[in-house]
């Protein structure tokens, strides 16, 4: 049988820090067990499930005597903290109303977001909903990550591809994912993608490299479609050169019919004559 275990859950408290740091007596850590599952539920169903959506990849909990630290890892900081700071503002009062407690919200960028697993788990997810071809999708995400840095990714999605009859399992694979290496960062996330034949199951891992030797992300710039300048209709450039082609082929006719004209007129006068 196969050992297999969460590279996150594996690595925390080793080389990964703690996503929830407190202490409590045995009396209160039950409730606030719950009640950091209840901020993370709250949140992630704030921004990742309904538009427009900020990409919130990982929310860290702090909690000190007096106050709850929440702190937002988002690849879409502008849409999280709104503007002049109204949906951070709007977040820290519907926090502090469920839970009771001051709560203090800090929003960072994550600047490489083909390198979060949680993020890529999620953009495939979505993109399966809207009945893209898996294959495509999941071969698409493992080049943007390995163009991006990484040094190896894996993608595996189960359930019923393409609508088929029977479920089954897809794996993508590029470079390599040393699970056992605790010295190695491997991201990892699971996302599930709702069908109308069913559900997929997303899982994604992603190895940066070593801790303290992780090659910097290159930045790929995309490129955008050129916007239209004029503000009629689209016209190609085939049916623009017909007109002066034709036009060409008159003026043609014009020049090589008037020697002739003239050809027939002089006869006519030397008849008259």
């Amino acid at each position: 049988m196969g050992q297999k275990t969460s590279p996150i859950g594996f690595r925390t408290g080793i080389t990964l820090g703690w996503q929830s740091t407190w202490f409590a007596p045995k009396a209160d850590y039950g409730n606030l067990l719950v009640e950091d599952q209840r901020i993370r539920r709250y949140v992630d169903g704030k921004f990742n499930r309904q538009m427009p959506k900020g990409a919130v990849a990982k929310i860290e909990i702090i909690r000190t005597r007096n106050e709850t630290k929440v702190t937002l890892h988002s690849a879409r900081p502008g849409v999280v903290i709104g503007p002049r700071g109204g949906e951070v503002d709007k977040l820290r009062e519907e926090l502090e109303e469920m839970i009771g407690r001051k709560v203090g919200i800090n929003v960072i960028e994550i600047k490489a977001p083909e390198l979060n697993a949680t993020l890529v788990a999620e953009a495939i997810a979505e993109q399966l909903s809207k009945r893209a071809s898996f294959r495509r999708t999941m071969k698409q995400h493992c080049e943007a990550a390995i163009n991006t840095g990484a040094k190896g990714v894996k993608i595996i999605c189960a359930g019923r591809l393409a609508g088929s009859e029977m479920a089954r399992k897809e794996t993508q694979k590029l470079g390599s994912i040393p699970l056992q290496t605790l010295d190695a960062n491997v991201d990892y996330a699971v996302a599930t993608s709702r069908t109308t034949y069913g559900a997929i199951g997303v899982k994604v891992w992603i190895y940066r490299g070593k801790f303290g030797e992780e090659v910097e992300p290159r930045l790929v710039r995309r490129r955008r479609p050129p916007r239209r300048t004029g503000t009629g209709p689209r016209i190609s450039s085939r049916l623009k050169a017909a007109p002066a082609q034709k036009a060409e082929s008159t003026a043609e006719t014009n020049v090589s019919a008037s020697p002739a004209q003239s050809d027939t007129g002089e006869s006519k006068n030397k008849e008259e004559s």
